[in-house]
């Protein structure tokens, strides 16, 4: 873990990583632990001002979920260049 990440502190960053960082965007995924139990989340913030407002979360709480989201997404980026 290089830099914090801005999550909330109700939830324990295990590890994380950036995926990328703009001056006006970033983008992470992060292995958190939330009430107990740990889950892989993808984060994107926005910069408002000085501070960095969460945009979108997607969380995977299973290896099964993964498995099915990993799946359709490869079907589908076989369309990209």
């Amino acid at each position: 873990m290089s830099e914090q990440l801005p999550i909330s502190e109700k939830l324990k960053v295990i590890q994380s990583f950036t995926i990328y960082k703009t001056d006006k965007w970033w983008s992470a995924v992060a292995l958190i632990e939330a009430f107990g139990r740990k889950q892989v989340a993808v984060y994107l913030w926005t910069k408002r001002g000085d501070e960095w407002k969460r945009k979108q979360k997607m969380v995977i709480h299973r290896k099964s979920e993964w498995i099915s989201v990993k799946e359709a997404i490869e079907k589908l980026i076989e369309n990209l260049p």
